[in-house]
């Protein structure tokens, strides 16, 4: 059974990824744009750093999925100005 690890790189990493995607989503409800896309990019990057630190292709998957999509909405908000 994998335990996830406390404190070291991966642990600072994961929280702050994780507070940096909470924000992102609260300006996406709030449709504060384009700021929800910077949160949004920058925490599931963070996201993908943590899989790959733990060797987790799940988090790697969906974080880079989600990464190019967010992408893309970034892309079209500055397209449609």
């Amino acid at each position: 059974m994998k335990i996830t690890p406390s404190k070291g790189l991966s642990w600072y990493v994961k929280w702050v990824a994780t507070i940096i995607v909470l924000v992102g989503a609260v300006f996406n409800s709030l449709e504060i744009t384009p700021v929800n896309f910077y949160f949004m990019l920058m925490g599931t990057a963070l996201w993908f750093i943590v899989g790959m630190l733990w060797f987790d292709r799940a988090l790697i998957t969906l974080n880079a999925v989600i990464f190019g999509i967010y992408f893309i909405g970034l892309v079209l908000h500055y397209s449609y100005r």
